[in-house]
């Protein structure tokens, strides 16, 4: 279902004024740009899972940056690509659909390279649906280059993009720039209202963090096609009396040989995967975690539009 600040509560908190800005900002970019690695570092904790593969965000996932003048809805979108089944159509799909419900479009691009394909495929479709929206570049992973090769690539990047309305050089893993880029950000923003209360840094559930959590564990340590085919389903999360969280978690692979390799030798992998998640989790929660993880085979479940949704992963409307 998709989102719009017309959608949401607003908090009644005196603490902001007439002159408080606040809106919903869709991060758009190729996969592995970076996207979740600086809403991460702006909200200031792991709300978003990293990882080295492409397409590790498959959903989107509100981040919540406020401050005394303003607050920041950054839906980190799926990456942009050329899908190759039906999740990935899915994954398109909703990215582009978060560019109608935004106040503000952030492109993410990789200053460290010279555009390709994939920069002017997203140029073209961001030129088309952006519309009366404002567009902000920021030309991640900047940290990696300097002098004339910085600049030469942050022209040539830039070029893609007449349109957009601010550029800013940063490094989602440093943080330089990142204090700029939001300076720019919330300039273009509309006035408006708090929506979400000052410590709320996320809208997701427990339940949608220990799945995501798990997830990016398997992805880690797994290579190939394995973290692509792989889905989590939370079948129990309970939070007990005595304050322990128990958790009942289903891994789903396409094929027999990929569950024989997230279990492991000797069941290895899958307790690696246990133990670095149920530790996270523990910080994430500050409860103990009893995190029980199990293997199956849902074949093909990526082009199949039924097992999607029954893994929680809905195409927006067309309408929407």
């Amino acid at each position: 279902m998709s989102m719009s600040t017309n959608d949401l509560d607003t908090v009644f908190d005196d603490s902001w004024g007439e002159h408080h800005r606040s809106g919903m900002v869709a991060v758009v970019g190729r996969p592995n740009v970076g996207k979740s690695t600086l809403i991460n570092r702006i909200v200031g904790e792991k709300i978003a899972i990293v990882s080295p593969k492409p397409q590790t965000t498959r959903k989107r996932q509100l981040g919540i940056y406020t401050t005394p003048d303003a607050q920041i809805l950054f839906i980190d979108t799926p990456g942009l690509h050329a899908p190759q089944h039906k999740l990935g159509e899915m994954m398109v799909r909703d990215a582009e659909s978060a560019f109608r419900d935004a106040d503000l479009i952030l492109v993410l691009l990789e200053v460290s390279t010279a555009p390709g394909d994939a920069e002017r495929m997203m140029s073209e479709r961001i030129a088309e649906l952006h519309g009366e929206t404002p567009v902000v570049l920021a030309l991640n992973k900047a940290d990696l280059l300097s002098g004339d090769e910085l600049t030469a690539y942050a022209v040539a990047n830039s070029a893609l993009f007449p349109f957009a309305a601010k550029r800013q050089l940063v490094s989602a893993v440093t943080g330089e720039g990142v204090p700029d880029l939001l300076a720019q950000i919330i300039e273009l923003l509309p006035l408006g209202p708090r929506y979400f209360p000052e410590d709320q840094l996320s809208e997701a559930s427990l339940r949608f963090i220990a799945a995501e959590t798990v997830r990016e564990k398997i992805m880690l340590h797994t290579e190939q096609e394995i973290p692509h085919s792989v889905a989590v389903d939370i079948e129990s999360y309970q939070e007990r009396p005595d304050g322990t969280h128990y958790v009942s978690a289903v891994i789903y692979v396409e094929r027999d040989s990929q569950k024989g390799i997230v279990i492991g030798k000797g069941g290895e992998m899958i307790k690696r995967i246990g133990m670095e998640a149920r530790t996270e989790l523990e910080t994430m929660t500050d409860a103990r975690i009893f995190l029980d993880l199990r293997v199956k085979v849902l074949e093909n479940w990526r082009k199949d539009e039924k097992m999607m949704s029954r893994l929680g992963y809905r195409p927006p409307k067309e309408d929407e």
